[in-house]
């Protein structure tokens, strides 16, 4: 069977694959993803292609060194509804500033996914969940962040959704394991097509 390798050593990303029964190798891709990132902000890339642009840089990352497997590539971006693009925070005084950003106010996740085979993209899908904040006070985002800064602190927007983070929104339109930074149904129909999982 053709080996599957997820570019990525994302602790949510890896629950998800296995719990979904795929069976792969978790490779963190040899990428300076921040610099790159930066090149392509600057350049005027908006967040969903953003999204499917640092997919493809890793997939293609490990791809082209081991050209018999399929390499899994994602990202995740956070455009808020004025456009603003959103990293993971540094410290706890930036998740604090970001949710004060993102308070009373919408935003898009993009969450893209891409498989590389031989060093060339062979399948993308980028999904888009659109989020719905109620208005936060400062004494609940001291609060929060204080309590969960360990869990949210490699969470762009600053939240898990699947835990207290829930707490944050009046709103989710989108598919959950968007939200949670992988396009997890698609990846397993095209997984499926190409005979990796069983049909």
């Amino acid at each position: 069977m053709t080996p599957l390798i997820l570019a990525s050593t994302s602790a949510a990303r890896k629950s998800m694959l296995t719990g979904a029964g795929v069976g792969f190798n978790a490779v963190a891709p040899d990428l300076d993803e921040a610099d790159l990132k930066q090149r392509l902000v600057t350049g005027g890339m908006g967040a969903r292609d953003l999204a499917e642009a640092l997919a493809e840089a890793k997939a293609l990352a490990i791809s082209e060194t081991q050209p018999t497997a399929l390499v899994i590539g994602a990202d995740q971006t956070l455009a808020v509804e004025d456009g603003l693009l959103l990293d993971k925070p540094e410290t706890p005084d930036d998740a604090k500033a970001q949710l004060r950003q993102l308070s009373g106010k919408g935003h898009r996740l993009f969450s893209a996914a891409l498989v590389a085979a031989a060093g060339v993209a062979v399948w993308n899908h980028v999904g888009i969940v659109r989020l719905s904040m109620r208005p936060l006070s400062d004494a609940f985002i001291d609060d929060y962040v204080a309590a969960h800064w360990h869990d949210i602190r490699h969470s762009v927007g600053c939240y898990q959704i699947e835990g207290a983070g829930a707490q944050l929104f009046t709103k989710v339109e989108g598919d959950y394991f968007d939200v949670m930074g992988l396009p997890l149904l698609p990846l397993l129909a095209f997984l499926r097509e190409r005979k990796l999982m069983a049909s």
